[in-house]
């Protein structure tokens, strides 16, 4: 049984999307890099295969990022006092128009590739920059951490200032089909992702070029939804003909299908017909209460999402997010949730830490297949918690412990790493 592994220690995992499972001293039975089962007592097939034993370490399902911007890793935590609009002009984009120069690139995407590998993050969807060089060097990187993400050139050609903007549409839609044919059988565990940054930075040309570009490669698509109302009435003046913001992705062919959903970040305020055309397309939208907070964009009603039956994860979003950590988002989550129900709608009951871990692991490693639970048929991404640091001597169920590693994540160790069976740390 060369293709099987044990693993052994304090399981912790999504049973569904408002319940955990938890399993004292159990063994998680990994083959061919997939989750076989999680058992009490180990079956007498298993009998002669070593076993890793953690001990009394909490294992659970490893994290998926579902958003995030790699070239904003050296803004993250700076200009925190200005909304969407004026945060992208002053800070993003003139940070993004660096990464034209490869020697910066090199070193920020190395500290970028280094801070998530040794987080609680095991999948990410991540935007690059519209530089193709830079891209290239990133998607290099993160297929060397050995997580499973994808990356995408973003594409702008409009209201970026000088040094952000593409020539003129067709040039961005020349040079990401060259992009995307060198990149998409290139990697094992990293792809390409078609990104168009937001309407507000696309001519239609471009919007619905880069639709055809993903149809034709059988690729996703990443961008941004309804963050913030500024950017909203904008769209309302782009797009005149369009019902709403997400009515104009549609239009523009961006919102794809069940077997190749797009993501959108934030959907602050989606009203009901849009959700219900977000639900239809089957799109994910990526929470991140971190960033809807520092930029003053608003509190998303993710919980409302989640029980309505969308696909629905967390996303980290630096740099208008501060930290790469996960387990810091989870907790941002629950209290926007409890802030949403106290000073917006009473009807919203507030996200339960079971539905938050679940739209951490899960919610958005569905994006990817099935990943994120220890289910039979998951890919076995895992994480090793030592969070001994954080019990101070109390005796704890699982679930507790659980809780309290990612509200006090600062005090608890990744000791080790699985992704698809493989360790990486």
């Amino acid at each position: 049984m060369s293709n099987v592994q044990i693993i052994k220690g304090q399981l912790v995992w999504s049973e569904s999307a408002n319940k955990l499972a938890a399993l004292e001293n159990g063994y998680l039975v990994i083959e061919d890099g997939k989750v076989k089962g999680t058992f009490s007592k180990l079956p007498e097939e298993y009998k002669g295969v070593s076993v890793t034993d953690f001990g009394n370490k909490l294992i659970i399902p490893g994290m998926t990022d579902l958003h995030t911007h790699a070239p904003q890793y050296g803004i993250r935590g700076l200009g925190m006092d200005a909304e969407l609009m004026d945060w992208l002009k002053k800070y993003t984009f003139p940070e993004e128009a660096k990464f034209s120069n490869e020697e910066y690139a090199d070193g920020m995407y190395d500290l970028f590739a280094s801070d998530i590998l040794y987080g609680w993050t095991t999948r990410a969807v991540i935007f690059a920059s519209l530089h193709t060089k830079a891209t290239e060097m990133l998607m290099d990187k993160l297929e060397a951490t050995g997580l499973v993400t994808m990356v995408g050139r973003v594409n702008m050609d409009r209201d970026g200032g000088e040094d952000l903007v593409e020539e003129d549409a067709k040039t961005a839609l020349k040079d990401t089909r060259k992009w995307i044919e060198e990149t998409k059988d290139r990697y094992k565990r990293t792809s390409p992702v078609v990104t168009p940054r937001f309407i507000p930075s696309c001519s239609d040309e471009l919007m619905e070029g880069l639709s055809k570009l993903a149809e034709e490669f059988g690729l996703r698509i990443q961008s941004h939804l309804c963050e913030n109302p500024g950017e909203i009435a904008l769209v309302r003046e782009l797009v005149p003909a369009a019902a709403g913001y997400t009515d104009a992705y549609r239009r523009f062919g961006s919102l794809q299908n069940e077997t190749h959903p797009s993501v959108m970040a934030h959907c602050v305020y989606l009203q009901d017909d849009e959700v219900e055309m977000l639900k239809e397309k089957g799109t994910f939208i990526a929470h991140c209460p971190g960033s809807n907070l520092n930029l003053a964009s608003g509190i998303a009603p993710a919980a409302k999402y989640l029980r309505a039956g969308l696909n629905i994860g967390i996303g980290t979003d630096i740099g208008a997010g501060e930290s790469l950590s996960m387990p810091s988002q989870l907790v941002l989550a629950l209290q926007s949730s409890n802030m949403y129900w106290r000073m917006k709608d009473k009807g919203v009951k507030p996200l339960s830490f079971a539905e938050t871990f679940y739209m951490a692991t899960v919610g958005g490693g569905s994006y990817f297949g099935k990943v994120g639970s220890f289910i039979n048929g998951f890919d076995a991404d895992l994480l090793v918690i030592d969070d001994s640091s954080a019990l101070a001597g109390q005796c704890l169920s699982l679930t507790e412990r659980l809780e309290r590693a990612v509200y006090l994540s600062e005090r608890c160790l990744v000791e080790a790493k699985y992704v698809m069976g493989r360790k990486i740390v």
